[in-house]
């Protein structure tokens, strides 16, 4: 495979899409159907299951949840509304032009953490698979696949672009180079001055 001159790297959850408002209508869904109780144990289960595997596994914890609860119908309606949530509607401002500008820079690749099943299904539906030409890595740890990351697409140069100080401190130490508020403020830069902007003073 072909080194590019530059990839870069998008983190989705709470980076290009607001996951956080996912998860509100989640647990709006969940009192409406299940009850205030089963929601929060439904949660509880949630946070476990992330605790033992190292990501978020929404239909894990729901698969979980119902060995709690076996004959409960309405079940079906949280999982339907999983499965089918318009994860479109959720991008944040400007997302896919962000994605748009970086393509002409360079390789634009999501890199994500998650299940096998859920994740790829957001990161479809979310129209962010067809923005990145199909460019999409899920690892459980992507902190930890940096050599595979680099096998898959070879670059003189990467930019990732997360959340996550946690995950940009694993990556790279010190800090970040560059903190933008929201993801639309990358429209900002042209690529010469994001790369400078990396570069030692």
């Amino acid at each position: 495979m072909a080194t590019a001159p530059v990839v870069f790297l998008f983190d989705v959850d709470n980076t290009l899409l607001d996951n956080d408002r996912v998860t509100a209508d989640l647990k709006q869904h969940l009192t409406h159907e299940v009850g205030p109780e089963r929601q929060q144990r439904y949660w509880a289960i949630y946070e476990q299951l992330r605790a033992e595997l190292g990501y978020a596994d929404y239909l894990g914890a729901l698969q979980r949840y119902r060995t709690e609860y076996p004959r409960d119908p309405r079940l079906l309606t949280v999982s339907r509304f999983l499965v089918n949530y318009p994860f479109a509607n959720r991008l944040f401002p400007n997302s896919l032009d962000v994605l748009d500008q970086c393509k002409q820079w360079g390789k634009a690749v999501i890199l994500s953490d998650g299940d096998v099943v859920f994740q790829p299904r957001k990161i479809e539906r979310s129209g962010l698979f067809d923005a990145v030409d199909g460019n999409v890595l899920i690892y459980v740890h992507k902190e930890q696949e940096l050599d595979d990351v680099a096998q898959q697409y070879p670059a003189r140069q990467y930019v990732l672009v997360d959340d996550k100080l946690r995950i940009l401190a694993a990556v790279k130490n010190p800090a970040a180079d560059v903190s933008l508020e929201r993801i639309g403020d990358l429209l900002n830069y042209d690529l010469k001055k994001l790369l400078e902007a990396a570069r030692p003073a």
